[in-house]
């Protein structure tokens, strides 16, 4: 199977065939008791994540607090945030984890991202998906079940605005090839990467996406998707393409604590952690995406251990060539 396609600075360095890259879900902080965080200390832990050699940050778009969902990320509205952090860091991926694009006009979407990605010089991922809140669209005015549909009609929209002066019509709008969206992205165009299945079928999202981005299963699961994904990848597509995940982590003192499961993660000693993250790259999976809300243990304590026993047995300090 050919590598990864290259497609800007942010997805070239983060995603590399037969490796495995760390990087960090947003909020970097400890709030355990409750589903807001207070973002203290937020800029000045991204930019020690960078230094540490964390490959990139994952922020989620959760437009309204919904407290049944117990979360509401990093409070900020993702692309505004973006571009705030990436005046203030430089080599470091900055992702969305992801984007529920029913509940956005793609156009926005399509040009909030090419702005980040232009800002940053081309550090920008977008993770998608369909959204899984029931109580956020009706507050927008969209119904809940025409997401399936909608995620589609989105994603190939804000795939074809890419081009200068597209033509297409869909449930969002019409173009005639007489107007042109700008700016462009500064690789070849904005890496999307589907979350879940978005409602779609496993064949689509191979078709289509630029990479999978799923949830945490037992290995034998994770392992058995990933080959099904890679292989209706082989049978079409030119390049592979990255799957990733993310990982909650209560990473504990003692170095040799044995894993024990949490939802969706483990609390275990950095040992282990180095174990486990071994057996996700032997099945195939690219970059695993730190989540660290439920630590005990101070956070700026957290990262160094992390960049000191853990991310150099996976990500690499060699710089990355540009290609766009």
């Amino acid at each position: 199977m050919n590598a990864f396609e290259q497609i800007n600075i942010g997805y070239n360095s983060v995603f590399k065939k037969g490796q495995l890259t760390i990087g960090l879900v947003l909020p970097i902080e400890n709030y355990p008791l409750s589903s807001v965080p207070s973002m203290k200390d937020h800029l000045e832990r991204v930019c020690l994540a960078e230094q540490l050699g964390f490959k990139a940050i994952w922020i989620r778009d959760i437009p309204f607090n919904v407290p049944t969902f117990g979360d509401v990320g990093q409070l900020f509205e993702p692309f505004s945030y973006l571009a705030y952090l990436a005046g203030h860091t430089s080599k470091i991926a900055l992702g969305i984890a992801s984007i529920a694009i029913p509940l956005h006009h793609p156009a926005h979407v399509a040009k909030s991202a090419a702005t980040v990605d232009q800002l940053s010089k081309g550090r920008m991922i977008l993770g998608v998906a369909s959204g899984d809140r029931p109580d956020e669209y009706p507050a927008l005015g969209i119904g809940f079940n025409s997401r399936e549909e909608l995620f589609r009609e989105a994603f190939t929209y804000i795939r074809r605005v890419s081009d200068p002066y597209p033509h297409l019509q869909n449930h969002y709008g019409e173009l005639r090839g007489h107007i042109d969206l700008l700016p462009k992205p500064k690789g070849t165009k904005i890496p999307m990467l589907i979350t879940g299945s978005s409602r779609q079928t496993l064949e689509w999202n191979a078709n289509n996406a630029d990479g999978w981005m799923s949830y945490p299963k037992n290995l034998y699961q994770q392992k058995n998707l990933i080959n099904q994904w890679r292989q209706l990848i082989a049978e079409n597509q030119e390049y592979d393409r990255p799957f990733m995940q993310p990982l909650y982590v209560v990473l504990q003192k003692k170095d040799d604590k044995r894993p024990e499961p949490i939802q969706l993660g483990f609390r275990i000693g950095a040992n282990y952690l180095v174990e486990y993250l071994n057996q996700l790259k032997r099945i195939g999976v690219n970059h695993v995406a730190l989540n660290l809300r439920f630590n005990e243990l101070p956070i700026e304590e957290v990262l160094r251990i992390l960049a000191v026993k853990v991310l150099p047995h996976f990500n690499s300090t060699i710089e990355e060539e540009t290609t766009t």
